[in-house]
């Protein structure tokens, strides 16, 4: 019984993951940017609701509706003023100014907010649990789950049902060809980064009523966020939850042996499906 719990709450950690990695692997999927700094960008984003909360006295499902249009317009000021500028067949400049990104980010948080740890409280949920007979699970994990199940869902519904999702597609396939058919390669990529940056608030948002934040614990979001866009494929949104599962799994039987093993039995997890699948499990995207 207690390996089935450990397996059900494995699966639900690894919701929470997922939402880590879902706007990374959309990101790279359409521009091939591998953004250093989308760690940093899941914790400003935590701290934007937080700050919000206080100053409005709004719960943090209501103040994540009015950071949300606020991140995706810093996204599109970010990718259409910067990132589009370093843009190219070398990967080594967006690589060096998203890591000066993660740098400013970290420093100014830690100016504005200190070192203190935070939290966003969400009251009676945070405590809340569903008996589901053979194992109990509080809804805040299942509510998380079921979010990135709907962000993925709805990730590709813009992806294979809209015009903008055909641009996402044309402009990563070929962006001259794209600009000759009349579409903006500069301006797709912007409003791309902006959906990531909703998708980041989002994350952001349970990763506040879940645990405690600091500014200095974006680098390991972003570390479970690699993790799990790589075991599940390049390009793959669904590949990423189960990238985020299996992350998750790995680590609450890691725990359940032995507490320290926790976030190395994550890591491991990643080497071993690596080393088997190095394309990672879905390596094209699926509808």
């Amino acid at each position: 019984m207690i390996w089935l719990d450990t397996l059900v709450q494995g699966i639900l950690l690894g919701g929470l993951y997922a939402l880590f990695a879902a706007g990374l692997s959309l990101v790279f999927g359409i521009m091939r940017l591998v953004n250093l700094a989308h760690g940093d960008m899941i914790v400003f984003a935590a701290f934007a609701i937080l700050l919000i909360t206080q100053t409005l006295g709004l719960h943090p499902f209501l103040a994540a509706l009015i950071a949300a249009p606020v991140m995706f317009a810093l996204g599109w000021a970010l990718q259409r003023f910067v990132l589009n500028r370093v843009l190219g067949k070398d990967i080594l400049p967006p690589l060096l100014v998203t890591f000066g990104l993660s740098v400013a980010l970290q420093n100014g948080l830690l100016q504005g907010f200190s070192a203190d740890s935070q939290r966003l409280a969400a009251g009676p949920l945070e405590s809340a649990s569903v008996d589901l007979g053979l194992v109990t699970v509080g809804w805040m994990p299942l509510l998380t789950f079921a979010t990135a199940i709907a962000v993925i869902v709805g990730l590709n519904q813009i992806f294979y049902r809209t015009a903008l999702g055909r641009a996402f597609r044309a402009t990563s396939d070929d962006p001259v060809t794209a600009s000759l058919m009349g579409i903006a390669p500069k301006g797709v990529f912007a409003l791309a980064t902006g959906l990531a940056m909703v998708v980041v608030t989002i994350a952001a948002l349970y990763l506040g009523m879940r645990s405690n934040f600091d500014p200095s614990i974006g680098p390991a979001r972003l570390i479970y966020a690699f993790e799990a866009v790589i075991i599940g494929g390049l390009g793959s949104l669904w590949g990423t939850l189960a990238g985020g599962v299996i992350i998750g799994v790995a680590q609450t039987f890691g725990a359940a042996i032995n507490p320290e093993w926790q976030i190395l039995a994550g890591h491991l997890a990643f080497l071993v499906v690596l080393l088997l699948r190095p394309r990672g499990l879905f390596p094209r995207a699926v509808d």
